[in-house]
């Protein structure tokens, strides 16, 4: 038997001058993402290379890519699937698609259901994708969630392309590096941080969506000015009746300043990974997320976070951050744009406190809600009076009774 002997803490030779050390040197380790954002219209238009483009060089041969297609959009497109197919064919040198476009069921029910999700690991694993081959993914923001998480986790990260088609998605889920699904009645409780390949945002899809879908988006485009830039809000609030409409032209041009405040933030901030406990671009989005699950996904995201930046409004007005004035612009514009600022599930307002728990323990560390110390001002809390949350909370509720009532 070989016996190998210790050497005592202060011995050196034995490891030829290498200090004897219950740990290794502290190292800092840096990774860098490229991270491609892409405007466009008509995408699958075979003249159109702007997807092509986005897969770089060919070193080995075509890119190998699969598909995943939301089921509202290849509804809302028959011709969606042949298209893509069309569009395949004609960069056959640079693309090899594998398989036939999978479609699956879209809409925040997918994060709920671990079908769609292995439908798409499955996928993955059918048609040999591996680090240096591709996933599509085109549809919504929830579409966009579960198939970044299966890219995600397959060999420990695949390439990821997402074409996200709402107007929530392409200004805001779509461009950043999260993903993840619904679990234990808790959003977002499962994902991973997993920047995309690309995002490419392809305008075209806006036309088909319903009048719900349309207008979610914008809540996240105010959040975001709420937040971040003075300006950006006061041409949202200009053109608030005009998005209330459907004006396309009126919208396109705010959908993509909200993408790329969202990308400087994440780009810029120091914390894309989200580390510490500040998180400013989830401004309202503790009681958004608590709201989507009382209400079993019956809100849509985008009115969720209109609901609970109308609560953070409120509750910043009432403890004296936010003058009156701005607090009524701010719930104005939102009316104007069509969205409802309470709901019923508000009425259980002990529940719907522990969303702030919730958000704390999604975070971790110290609570930490972003308020508004004025349009474009953002100031962040560690405390939160419940009482006068309450209040805020109730007056919206009797807000609405009133204007329900009239």
């Amino acid at each position: 038997m070989l016996v190998i002997p210790m050497p005592s803490h202060d011995s050196k030779s034995e490891f030829n001058g290498l200090a004897s050390s219950d740990r290794c040197d502290d190292a800092k380790v840096k990774v860098s993402w490229m991270h491609r954002v892409r405007m466009t219209r008509n995408a699958f238009d075979p003249t159109n290379t702007t997807l092509i483009d986005s897969f770089g060089i060919t070193e080995h041969g075509p890119h190998r890519a699969i598909v995943v297609v939301d089921e509202g959009v290849a509804k809302a497109w028959p011709d969606l699937i042949e298209c893509i197919r069309g569009y395949s064919q004609t960069y056959t040198d640079r693309l090899q698609l594998i398989d036939e476009p999978i479609v699956i069921p879209g809409g925040e029910t997918c994060k709920n259901d671990w079908n769609a999700f292995h439908q798409v690991i499955r996928a993955i694993e059918k048609a040999k994708i591996c680090r240096h081959s591709y996933v599509i993914a085109i549809g919504g923001g929830a579409i966009l969630d579960v198939v970044g998480f299966a890219a995600a986790t397959a060999h420990r990260g695949v390439r990821l392309i997402r074409i996200p088609t709402t107007t929530l998605a392409q200004g805001d889920s779509g461009i950043g590096v999260k993903n993840g699904l619904n679990d234990l009645g808790k959003k977002n409780f499962l994902g991973t941080f997993s920047p995309p390949w690309a995002v490419i945002n392809d305008d075209s899809f806006l036309s088909t969506l319903s009048d719900r879908d349309w207008r979610s988006g914008f809540s996240e485009a105010i959040k975001v000015a709420l937040v971040k830039d003075a300006h950006f809000f006061e041409d949202i609030e200009r053109l608030s009746d005009r998005l209330g409409d459907r004006d396309e032209r009126a919208a396109q041009p705010l959908i993509r300043k909200s993408a790329q405040l969202h990308l400087q933030h994440i780009i810029t901030s120091g914390d894309a990974f989200e580390l510490t406990s500040a998180r400013p671009l989830d401004f309202g989005h503790w009681a958004a997320h608590k709201l989507e699950a009382m209400t079993d996904y019956r809100l849509t995201h985008g009115e969720a976070v209109a609901i609970g930046m109308a609560i953070d409004v409120t509750y910043s007005s009432l403890i004296g951050l936010l003058d009156e004035e701005d607090e009524g612009r701010i719930l104005n514009c939102l009316k104007m744009i069509g969205f409802t600022l309470s709901d019923e599930a508000m009425g259980e307002i002990d529940t719907l406190l522990e969303g702030l728990e919730e958000f704390r323990e999604h975070l971790g560390g110290q609570l930490t809600i972003p308020l508004l110390g004025g349009i474009g001002k953002q100031i962040d809390v560690h405390e939160i009076d419940l009482k006068v949350m309450k209040q805020a909370i109730e007056r919206l509720s009797n807000a609405q009774s009133s204007s329900t009532a009239t």
